[in-house]
């Protein structure tokens, strides 16, 4: 160890002749060490909210989806579509046709996003644990149309699973023309069972979406056998989704594209990003605020070494390794506060993990009872280094004017 490091160390820890110096650096890094912590356990419980939405949307969006890229429709007798059926990679392809329909159930009626999946579709995805009531059943045994919805639909028109009326569904006529005299006669018209419920938790589907069978959405829309909106993959292994999503854009060509369940939800977890960053931000903000402390203990430290400082010169130490040893002091309280602002952290966040001792709430409005928090590594690299370069900058302030008075 350099004789500057070693000095700062023992600047650090002695006693000295005025006590409010050693207050001052004891704050100094308490405060570091607090924000440390924070920083860690904020990231920490956003992590852990990111964690549960993609659990949220990964028990219903499938691991790669393909769509077209400029139609919203597209037919799987392209040679290019029919090669995923050949795919070893591949485990379950599944067609979806979605559109947009007013359903109405007695006079009750609402806009929805229509979704016709085939009987692949339960398969490719996990939709049967999040059913809330019924079952996930698109024709029964005596050939009825059968459909399940999300909640909040459901809900909004007053319906639940098994009940005996069906609900219709109706939609604009793609083809011939609008009869000015009855506009009722151009939408066509069908109707279904609802056979169970289901909760995402998110509104987009828990408010907005009917599932229903692909031939009866084919039929309502005037669709062909071969069209669908969507191909839904699951693959034999999922440790192969990045190579296989690489590869199957490279076959498709610039004619599709091919989203992880990321991509599917670029929105959402785009916000998510976003406020992670912004929180990250007003984090580096108050640390940068606590590190003033050290600015404060550096200077009270230097007047109070004023004649250590001129026998070291005496000696031979020249101004730049005076200074370093000043820099070196200010950076210790930073590497303190950071390294203990790590313990605590993470101990806090893992006793939370495991014991959840702050709570969220209780009951069905509340999908978690506590906070949830996954600690990623990543973010205990990026806050060290963000406290290390704000402590150097805060020592350097009041060491680059340092002087040797004679």
């Amino acid at each position: 160890m350099a004789f500057e490091a070693q000095i700062a160390w023992r600047y650090l820890f002695s006693r000295k002749r005025v006590s409010a110096i050693n207050i001052v650096s004891g704050v100094s890094a308490a405060a570091v060490t607090v924000v440390t912590a924070a920083m860690i356990c904020v990231l920490s419980v956003m992590n852990g909210f990111g964690s549960v939405v993609e659990r949220m949307f990964s028990r219903f969006n499938p691991q790669l989806e393909v769509v077209a890229s400029q139609a919203k429709t597209f037919s799987v007798s392209d040679p290019a579509i029919r090669s995923l059926y050949q795919n070893p990679d591949i485990e379950i392809v599944s067609q979806v046709l979605e559109q947009t329909a007013l359903i109405r159930y007695k006079d009750k009626q609402t806009p929805a996003r229509l979704m016709g999946v085939d009987s692949l579709f339960a398969a490719a995805t996990e939709i049967d644990s999040i059913i809330t009531d019924g079952s996930f059943l698109l024709i029964d045994e005596g050939g009825f149309e059968r459909s399940v919805l999300g909640r909040g639909l459901a809900s909004t028109i007053g319906v639940g699973a098994h009940f005996i009326e069906p609900v219709y569904i109706y939609a604009p006529k793609r083809t011939g023309r609008v009869n000015l005299m009855r506009p009722d006669k151009s939408f066509k018209r069908e109707y279904t069972f609802i056979a169970g419920t289901f909760a995402v938790n998110q509104v987009q589907y828990d408010d907005q979406l009917i599932i229903a069978s692909l031939p009866l959405v084919r039929r309502l829309y005037d669709y062909d056998s071969l069209t669908v909106s969507s191909l839904h993959i699951r693959l034999r292994d999922p440790a192969s989704l990045s190579k296989t999503k690489k590869a199957l854009r490279s076959s498709l060509g610039d004619a599709y594209r091919v989203l992880d369940r990321y991509e599917q939800q670029e929105d959402f977890f785009h916000i998510l990003r976003v406020e992670k960053l912004l929180t990250a931000l007003l984090l580096v903000f108050i640390l940068l605020i606590a590190s003033f402390n050290i600015i404060s203990s550096l200077t009270m430290l230097i007047i109070d070494k004023r004649e250590g400082i001129r026998t070291l010169s005496h000696l031979g130490a020249s101004i730049r390794q005076i200074r370093r040893i000043f820099l070196y002091e200010g950076w210790l309280i930073s590497i303190l506060g950071a390294v203990l602002g790590v313990i605590f952290g993470v101990t806090i966040c893992l006793l939370q993990q495991h014991f959840g001792f702050v709570k969220l709430g209780s009951g069905e409005d509340y999908i978690l009872s506590a906070y949830p928090v996954v600690v990623d590594w990543m973010d205990i690299v990026f806050v060290g280094a963000v406290v290390l370069l704000l402590g150097f900058v805060a020592a350097y302030i009041p060491v680059r004017r340092l002087k040797i008075e004679q």
